[in-house]
């Protein structure tokens, strides 16, 4: 939270604040984009998503054989990339703008095990401490075979550890089964905003929860105070961690290989637009840097949050990440979106984008719900209310013509719409019904 910090002073010399603060939705283009990559200044490139691919690798015969659903892609972690051009005509229609370009969407609410975004970082970094301690202990050679890690031996090994994680829903998830299905003591912290199947989901997992009645912010900082207190405890920590972020950065060579495979070009002439719903950071941010290690000047990406959840873009529009959070502004960041529903966002993630993001927009809950209900109807597909903020993307570009960048990038009839979807296979069918009758 902001102590001396001047509001109005802020205000005045960032005049959108106005808007925001009143939670309207707004778009805003990032002034330091100018694609150039700066994040090496924090030891990440792309050998490192390169070695966390590879990990992944390592562990796909382990989690083919204990994650069934995953044996038809042999333990690849992967969801699909499908065509969405006919609902590009509904879009049109609902919102009154000509829509140019190819519409795909990435189907991470598919994703096997966890059913979200998540699976990505999440499980990774799971898997990557796991690999750490039975590595440190000379428990197995990097050249084995993993499915060593399914054997009670490694199971009773890891019940001596504990894993930590703070969550709004979607990444407990993800690091509570992976977790728990290893062997370890997996604890989730929760915030007020968690849904409750998904707490009674991680308990079936043998997953610990601890509810909180506050938001995020919270339930990270006891999560984290929590952890330090045990020894052989390992926190996972949403808002820093840069295996979090290689996890999801993994994402970028798996499409570039799917986009190869459906011989779509992404060049000069066939530029690539990604909408990335933004909770505190992580996921968007992995997947924009490893986009732009694999595509380079050819991809721009766009984050989209919630109208009370504004925290990424007032961090980066004021350039004080997470030491400024959107109740300093008197904002409640309370939405129905819960994986977005982040008051603080991550410093680590907001300074990597400083330089690689193109901007980000904001969505209204009641708008999220008229998409939800329009893709159920036209695609049947069902997704989380926080799922549909990257849908409203293309829309908001293409009422926003007269920047002169976008106007030309947007016009272009062999531009290709990416909207990265994050999360809804797991909803129970009654929860989705209630999420129709909104």
């Amino acid at each position: 939270m902001a102590d001396k910090i001047d509001i109005n002073d802020l205000k005045k010399k960032y005049p959108i604040l106005n808007k925001i603060i009143k939670t309207k939705e707004v778009l805003w283009i990032n002034p330091d984009y100018n694609k150039e990559d700066t994040s090496e200044n924090f030891n990440l490139s792309l050998a490192d998503i390169v070695d966390a691919d590879q990990r992944l690798k390592r562990f796909a015969s382990y989690i083919k054989k204990v994650f069934l659903e995953t044996e038809p892609s042999e333990g690849i972690i992967e969801s699909k990339l499908q065509e969405l051009n006919s609902f590009k005509l509904v879009l049109s229609e609902l919102f009154k703008t000509d829509l140019k370009g190819n519409f795909f969407v990435k189907r991470d609410d598919n994703l096997p095990i966890a059913g979200s975004i998540k699976a990505r970082g999440g499980i990774y970094e799971v898997l990557k401490h796991a690999e750490e301690l039975v590595l440190d202990n000379n428990l197995i050679d990097i050249d084995d075979n993993y499915e060593v890690f399914a054997k009670e031996k490694l199971k009773t090994f890891f019940s001596d550890y504990s894993i930590q994680v703070g969550s709004t829903g979607n990444l407990g998830l993800s690091i509570g089964i992976m977790g728990s299905k290893l062997g370890f003591k997996t604890t989730v912290h929760m915030s007020n905003d968690a849904k409750e199947w998904k707490k009674e989901l991680l308990r079936k997992n043998d997953v610990i929860v601890r509810e909180y009645q506050s938001d995020y912010s919270l339930a990270v900082k006891k999560g984290r105070e929590e952890s330090k207190r045990n020894p052989r405890s390992y926190f996972i920590d949403d808002e820093k961690s840069k295996d979090l972020f290689l996890g999801y950065a993994v994402a970028a060579l798996r499409l570039k290989e799917q986009f190869k495979k459906q011989n779509i070009k992404i060049d000069r002439n066939n530029p690539l637009i990604v909408y990335l719903p933004c909770g505190v950071g992580g996921g968007p941010g992995g997947i924009c840097y490893g986009l732009k290690k694999v595509f380079a000047d050819n991809v721009d990406c766009f984050f989209a949050e919630p109208t009370h959840s504004p925290a990424m873009l007032i961090g980066m529009l004021t350039g004080l990440h997470d030491k400024i959070a959107v109740q300093d502004f008197g904002i409640d960041n309370i939405t129905q979106a819960d994986g977005l529903g982040v008051g603080t966002p991550s410093a680590f993630v907001g300074k990597i984008m400083k330089n690689i993001l193109s901007g980000i927009y904001t969505i209204s809950d009641d708008r999220l719900f008229t998409l939800l209900k329009e893709l159920y109807k036209h695609e049947n597909i069902k997704l989380e209310p926080s799922a549909l903020a990257g849908f409203y993307g293309p829309v908001v570009l293409s009422k926003r013509n007269n920047l002169d960048k976008y106007k030309k990038i947007v016009q272009n009839k062999e531009l290709i719409h990416l909207i990265w979807s994050t999360g809804g296979s797991m909803v129970p069918e009654d929860e989705f019904n209630k999420y129709l009758n909104k």
